[in-house]
């Protein structure tokens, strides 16, 4: 995709899309309950995710037409001396937008957000079924060291 991709933080005008984006797979037609008007407990979660200085709900934007997701979450460990970690959660794409790059964008944000914020690794998992998006995420530099997958910066 070559025009310009723009990312901001979801806003509550966002959740419709973002809520249609998630339950549009295999997977997220099982678990997400995309219907009108949405739940609340989606109302409830981004309210939890909006006021947290440690959650971030990003959007990839095409113009004003949203083309992706994702959350970042960054956490304090005590391990590795006290370090930080980036959590990348919910990563779709609209599926006018799959296979043009734009995950790959929202990917590569998420890494530059995690070294501003000073993360030693960024970490994230996938569900085991999802082969391809197993290979995509170790093609970006991810690996399965554990369960989940990891990347050290």
């Amino acid at each position: 995709m070559n025009e310009k991709i723009d990312f901001r933080m979801a806003t509550i005008e966002d959740l419709d899309t973002i809520v249609r984006m998630l339950a549009d797979d295999t997977l997220g037609s099982q678990r997400e309950r995309y219907e009108q008007p949405l739940p609340d407990s989606y109302l409830q979660a981004f309210q939890a995710i909006a006021t947290d200085p440690n959650n971030e709900l990003i959007v990839a934007c095409l113009g004003v037409e949203i083309i992706g997701v994702q959350q970042v979450t960054f956490t304090p460990y005590i391990t590795h001396q006290g370090g930080w970690r980036a959590t990348i959660e919910g990563v779709r794409t609209s599926s006018a937008a799959r296979g043009k790059g734009v995950g790959t964008k929202l990917i590569q944000w998420a890494i530059h957000r995690a070294k501003e914020r000073g993360c030693h690794l960024v970490q994230l998992t996938t569900d085991k079924s999802r082969e391809d998006a197993l290979r995509f995420y170790e093609r970006l530099g991810f690996k399965a060291t554990h369960e989940g997958m990891k990347m050290k910066l």
